[in-house]
């Protein structure tokens, strides 16, 4: 078993140490707000006084914070315990945030491991649970075990700001699948409906429908978006002109399709209205 330090004792950071606790490795961790400790030391944690002394107590940190300039400041504190040492850096931000912060860490000697949790504190250490990891190879290997310990792993390679691009870009796929449920919704009970009721409609649809995306996802890798095209994004801009007229019709507001209609819309009229819906990411790529 691993000898494992925690900074920070948020939601997140406490199941993490819980999970640790409970699976065997030894633990010692350290919290701005002391008190927030005191039920992990009661259940066999060590506590430090300082995110220096957690670092050096063990084998591997892991750094839970709400953002990285918490996680700056954490650090700060430790700068001269971090030459030689192993962190895993799971706060969330940007790929940007996160390469920057691996640069700065690697700068102090220490070897870099991001990463992105893809669970809520209930579910670490359970079925289900993932956590994305990238930069350091040798470190992901090196405590493997204990990562495992928390959530299936997957590494995404040497770039730290892979684990948060991709965190993020599943993020994105939820928020889109939220908005589309929630306008839906709002739609049904424009008319006095039950969502309850319009969910046994709605499911099946969502889940044929995503048996499209493996098709989508050849026609974006290839550039192929002409190819083998069932319903153009000429008719598809025709079906969310709609959306949008019927929304104003029944008082609903319109803000969650309008931005996939315009794009639709700029396609269309660059002359591509027989592409695949999926080309609307050639549109998307050309805003940066």
């Amino acid at each position: 078993m691993s000898t494992i330090s925690i900074l920070g004792l948020g939601a997140m950071g406490t199941a993490l140490a819980q999970t640790l606790l409970r699976k065997g490795h030894t633990v010692t961790i350290w919290n701005r707000t002391r008190s927030r400790a005191e039920p992990l030391a009661a259940a066999g944690a060590k506590v430090a006084e300082s995110p220096a002394e957690a670092i050096a107590a063990s084998e591997l940190t892991i750094l839970c914070v709400v953002d990285y300039a918490a996680a700056r400041a954490v650090l700060a504190r430790a700068e001269d315990a971090l030459a030689g040492r192993d962190l895993v850096n799971l706060t969330n931000g940007t790929p940007g945030d996160a390469s920057e912060f691996g640069a700065w860490v690697a700068a102090k000697g220490a070897t870099y491991l991001d990463g992105g949790i893809m669970a809520i504190p209930p579910m670490i250490g359970e079925a289900g649970a993932l956590i994305l990891y990238s930069g350091s190879p040798a470190l992901f290997e090196r405590h493997r075990q204990a990562l495992d310990a928390l959530a299936e792993s997957r590494h995404l390679g040497d770039d730290p700001g892979l684990a948060a691009l991709y965190d993020l870009s599943l993020l994105s796929g939820m928020y889109g699948l939220f908005s589309g449920f929630l306008h839906a919704s709002a739609l049904v009970t424009s008319v006095g409906g039950k969502v309850g009721d319009f969910l046994p409609l709605l499911l099946p649809w969502i889940e044929a429908m995503s048996g499209t995306l493996p098709d989508l996802a050849d026609k974006i890798d290839s550039g192929a978006h002409h190819r083998n095209v069932v319903s153009n994004i000429g008719m598809q801009k025709i079906a969310l002109e709609n959306i949008v007229r019927a929304s104003e019709e029944q008082g609903v507001a319109s803000d969650f399709i309008e931005p996939m209609l315009r794009l639709a819309g700029r396609r269309v009229a660059a002359g591509r209205a027989v592409d695949d819906i999926s080309a609307v990411i050639e549109v998307i790529r050309k805003q940066k």
